[in-house]
């Protein structure tokens, strides 16, 4: 448990000591450790990154904590400049890493229509672990075909994502059909746009539609912050709240960006 909060102050120190440009601010930590930055932004955006990374760390650290964590790699491979090949991996655990709540795997082909425009033709499997009212884990299993649409526009330092995806769900003696609408945005706070050393705003919405009752299932607001490593990986980090009908539940997302040539 030590070594997860050790392991967040290092990136945490690291990553925005990295960015400081001009005269030198002093932040002593409540641990006792000082840390130099070098401009009064930089000291602000710590501090952020203090409440999203270490103080829900409190609960998540907890065997029966309500707030969730979920690790994901998002990856995709360029084959040529009209396709690419998606990858993408999940680890969602009901606490901070050992009581495993889903483990979701997705590949898809992806046709690049335009720079901003694609569709894809994807499979993903799910293999789930649910507790009951008394508390009796039971294991499930989903497998799931999915083609969705990509709209990508920008507006300066705003970048903007629309995703529309149809979901055949194909569960244990039952068969479902969900709609999804995603709506992301990215917003670069120390450069001029999205580019190596740039830290960002990200944020995202998604609704969840049956096409039988009942017809809302669910819907996931994300809040956090980003850093570009270089062109091709960046990660985010933030807290995201699902609601649904009868319950709501927060998570804490780390998610990892990968761009590699095929």
């Amino acid at each position: 448990m030590l070594l997860a909060h050790d392991v967040k102050y290092k990136f945490i120190r690291e990553l925005l000591q990295s960015l400081g440009e001009k005269r030198k601010q002093i932040v002593t930590f409540a641990a006792g450790k000082t840390i130099i930055f070098k401009n009064e932004l930089m000291r602000k955006i710590y501090l952020s990154l203090i409440v999203l990374f270490l103080f829900p760390a409190k609960n998540l650290l907890a065997q029966k904590s309500d707030f969730g964590n979920w690790l994901t790699y998002f990856g995709t491979g360029k084959v040529n400049d009209k396709w690419s090949i998606w990858t993408e991996a999940q680890y969602r655990s009901y606490n901070f890493i050992d009581d495993r709540e889903q483990i979701l795997l997705r590949v898809a082909g992806i046709y690049n229509i335009n720079p901003t425009v694609s569709i894809a033709q994807g499979y993903g499997f799910i293999s789930g672990r649910n507790y009951n009212s008394a508390g009796v884990v039971t294991n499930t299993t989903e497998h799931r075909l999915y083609q969705q649409l990509i709209l990508r526009q920008q507006f300066g330092r705003f970048n903007l994502q629309h995703r529309y995806r149809i979901e055949e769900r194909f569960l244990k003696n039952d068969f479902r059909v969900r709609f999804r609408y995603f709506l992301s945005t990215n917003v670069a706070l120390n450069k001029p746009v999205m580019q190596k050393g740039t830290v960002y705003f990200s944020a995202y919405n998604e609704i969840f539609l049956h096409t039988d009752r009942p017809l809302f299932d669910r819907d996931r607001l994300f809040g956090g912050l980003g850093y570009v490593f270089s062109k091709d990986f960046r990660v985010d980090a933030g807290v995201m709240t699902q609601m649904q009908e009868n319950r709501s539940r927060a998570q804490f997302n780390i998610m990892a960006f990968h761009n590699f040539k095929l």
